[in-house]
Parts: C-alpha cells; sequence; structure tokens
C-alpha cells in the first residue's frame, strides 16, 4: 500500500534503504530534513553493508552515514529472527521474484516492527505490495515533498534538495508522484534532471 500522507503517527519508525541514504546525501541537508521529521529513522545491517561496500569504489555515502548515526539522527538496526525467515523469502528464489540483500532486509524488518520502508526501486515496491499488501511503503520523493521537509528549509531549499537528488543521485520517482514534483521543482529545473522521463523534461511551462 502506497501512503502519500505516510507521516500520520510520529511513533511509526522509517526504514530507510540504502538507495534513499543515497538520496538523501546528495540534497545536501540531509541532517536538516531528517531533523525535521516527525518520525524516527532506522536502516539495517544490510543496507549499511551495501553503502560500506560502495565506498571501495570510491563513493562517501557510508561515511556520511555514519555520521548521521553517530549524531543520533539515524538508529543502525539488526534483523531478528522472525525478521531473518522474512528476509530469506525475499532473496531466495527466481531473480525476477527476488531482492537485492538491502531492500530484502529493509522491507523484513519494516514488515516484522511494524514500520513503513523507505524503498524507490520500482521491483521493490511492486514485490513488497504483492508480499506485504498492508504494508505502508514510501519513497524518497514522498518524504522530501512533505510538508515538514518545507516548513524547516523552506520551499526553495526544498525544491533545491529534490533536484540535488535527482541530479547527483539519479532519483527514482514513482510515476503517481512525478506531476506534483514538477510543481516544485518547475519545468525549467526538471528538464535538468535526466533521471525524470523523457516527457517530464520536456514539459512546457
Amino acid at each position: 500500500m502506497s501512503s502519500s500522507s505516510f507521516l500520520t503517527d510520529t511513533r511509526v519508525k522509517l526504514v530507510a534503504d540504502a538507495s534513499v541514504i543515497i538520496n538523501l546525501n546528495a540534497t545536501a541537508c540531509a541532517a536538516a530534513i531528517i531533523r525535521a521529521v516527525p518520525n524516527s529513522f532506522v536502516v539495517t545491517e544490510n543496507a549499511c553493508t551495501e553503502l560500506e561496500m560502495g565506498a571501495r569504489n570510491g563513493h562517501h555515502d557510508y561515511r556520511k552515514l555514519v555520521e548521521l548515526i553517530a549524531a543520533g539522527l539515524i538508529e543502525r538496526v539488526r534483523l531478528g529472527a522472525v525478521d531473518a525467515a522474512i528476509y530469506e523469502s525475499l532473496i531466495d528464489g527466481s531473480a525476477l521474484k527476488t531482492l537485492d540483500d538491502g531492500e530484502a532486509a529493509t522491507i523484513a524488518y519494516a514488515h516484522r516492527n511494524a514500520c513503513i520502508p523507505l524503498i524507490d526501486e520500482r521491483k521493490a515496491r511492486t514485490l513488497c505490495a504483492a508480499s506485504f499488501p498492508g504494508l505502508a511503503v514510501a519513497s524518497t520523493t514522498e518524504l522530501l515533498m512533505h510538508e515538514s521537509i518545507a516548513a524547516a528549509i523552506g520551499a526553495q531549499g526544498q525544491a533545491d534538495a529534490l533536484v540535488n537528488a535527482l541530479t547527483i543521485a539519479r532519483m527514482r520517482v514513482p510515476p503517481e508522484h512525478l506531476e506534483r514534483l514538477m510543481t516544485i521543482i518547475g519545468t525549467d529545473r526538471a528538464a535538468l534532471c535526466a533521471s525524470l522521463p523523457r516527457a517530464a523534461r520536456q514539459a512546457t511551462r
């Protein structure tokens, strides 16, 4: 179940997948964004490991994540025994019906602990909806477009954060949120975002 108003219960934790951390880092204001959100953030050990492996290729997202964890803005969590069983079901099978390590762990932890997984990849969102139809799933785009972010960093800051995520991290935008995204960043800036669909980049004002 996709929810455009997913921050309705401040007691519910948000479980960020590795790609979401990458997108947040790309905004250049990840700490401010996380502080603005009333819900707490967690990230699984599996997603941390994915980012740590990326450091070998010169990426700095793991280092930035460690800084966010040290600042108390994100909590690093491990899968429990029941979580692990769900996780195994999501990585064991044909390529069409399985997810990568971090995505599977994110969904497994969120499902078992009544959290909201933050996931951007279409395949992961589709498989999650099919396997756990009652689980509310949100994306980086929804997070960055939330009114709490605009209130904290201003409308211009929110637009800048979205454009940075789109251009630097090539953030994926679920189709149902594209229209609102375009309203926030404007067509001129959308034209510069290669990660957006061609029709959106070629839209006229």
